[in-house]
Formats: structure tokens, sequence, C-alpha cells
């Protein structure tokens, strides 16, 4: 028997599992989410440069998480601007031809939710507007009596919001994201701002609770990378 005096496995590298580094790929390459910094210019952009409806509709996804489903198929009745509330207990189809308003499937989907004092606001203003444009026979009030319709009184499209926020992007140079995107970052920026995993997770009405952990996971790497640098700043002062 013959004694090996040097490991044949010395300079062999274990390969990482496949998921692994397409994880890691995906973070590098494919963030579909902004930072606050990005989204304060975002909305002042749409801010000057959308329609007021769709202005209102970007904040709207962005200061709820809501889906654009969700949001297209919002009722005025179920914002309740007394109690600073919305209420998201539906969402907006496609099928065959025809817009189709169906009920949330699942028991976290239906969520009442609170609303900022500039959310209701922006609301409130677009509610005004949407009555003096109906009043002046500029628009033809919906069956639905939805917050955002067009000017025909037909539900919007859904594909444009991709079609609206892809343009921005492109035209702006912003990092690409999708509107689901817009959903990924309120959960971000609830987490930096200190809320609980059953806080953003009942805010989001998502029953995954793994991904909402994938999110948090992603934000508290991100808080301790600032927690270093506070403390860098802090002993060179």
């Amino acid at each position: 028997m013959e004694i090996i005096v040097k490991n044949p496995l010395e300079h062999v590298t274990i390969p990482r599992q496949q998921n692994e580094m397409i994880n890691e790929e995906k973070e590098k390459d494919e963030r579909n989410y902004w930072k606050k910094d990005e989204i304060r210019k975002f909305l002042a952009i749409t801010k000057e440069e959308v329609a007021f409806r769709d202005h209102v509709l970007f904040h709207l996804l962005i200061y709820t998480g809501a889906r654009k489903g969700e949001v297209l198929a919002l009722p005025w009745d179920d914002i309740d601007f007394e109690a600073g509330s919305i209420r998201f207990n539906k969402t907006l189809f496609f099928h065959k031809g025809k817009f189709l308003f169906q009920t949330s499937k699942t028991k976290e989907s239906k969520r009442l939710i609170s609303l900022d004092d500039k959310t209701l606001s922006l609301l409130n203003k677009w509610r005004i507007r949407q009555n003096e444009a109906y009043l002046a026979g500029k628009t033809v009030l919906n069956d639905h009596k939805v917050v955002f319709d067009r000017d025909d009184g037909s539900p919007m499209r859904l594909a444009y919001l991709n079609e609206k926020l892809a343009a921005l992007i492109k035209k702006h140079g912003f990092h690409k994201i999708t509107i689901h995107g817009l959903w990924h970052t309120h959960a971000s920026l609830l987490f930096e701002a200190g809320a609980s995993i059953k806080e953003v997770q009942e805010r989001l009405g998502h029953s995954d609770i793994q991904m909402i952990m994938n999110i948090y996971t992603h934000v508290t790497d991100y808080l301790k990378e600032q927690t270093a640098e506070k403390f860098q700043r802090y002993i060179e002062l």
C-alpha cells in the first residue's frame, strides 16, 4: 500500500450551487426596486411631466405597496378620508376582450391600511378634478365609480402603467425596474423606516412570508453597512 504524501484535492474548488450564483447575479444586475432618493426624483418628475391622474396613480402605488390591478379596481367608496384609510379587496382583470372586477382571492390580500396626510390630500385633489371634468362634460362617469379611469368612463388598461413607467425610465435614465418593483420598493423602505416583518406583510397583503423575509434580509444587510459607515464618520470627527 502506497502512502499519499500530497492531498490530490488541495487545489480543487467545490462548485457552488447554481441557484446561489443566479441569485447573486440577479442582485447585482437586476435590482428591481428604487432607493429613497430615486423615488423622490421620480415623483418630482411625474408631478411636472405627466397628467395629474397618472402622478397620483404612481404616488399611490409607491406609498401603499398595492398591486396595479388593486389600484385600478379601487372605488372611491373604499377610501375613508375621515379615518385616513384605504381598503383593498378587489382587482381588475382583462379577459376575452372585457374588463372584469374580481374579489381578492386570499384573506391576506383583503386588507384595510392607513394613509398618510400627503396621499389623502392628493387623492382629494384628484377627486375634485375628476368631478369637475365630469360636470363640464369633458369625461363620462364610470359605472364602477373607480378612482382611476379613462375619459370615456372605461377602466384603464393594465399595460398602461407598465408602458408609462418604462417611458419615464428611458427618458430620464432611471435604474430599470418594473411596476412590481414599486411594490418591492415600498416593502424595502418600510423596513428601512423600522416597520416589523408582520406589519409589512399585513400592509402588502402577501401570504408568502419567504418573499417578505428575502426583502427583509436584503434591507438589514444594507442597514448593517450603513451602521459601519456611521461609526466611521463619528470616529473621524
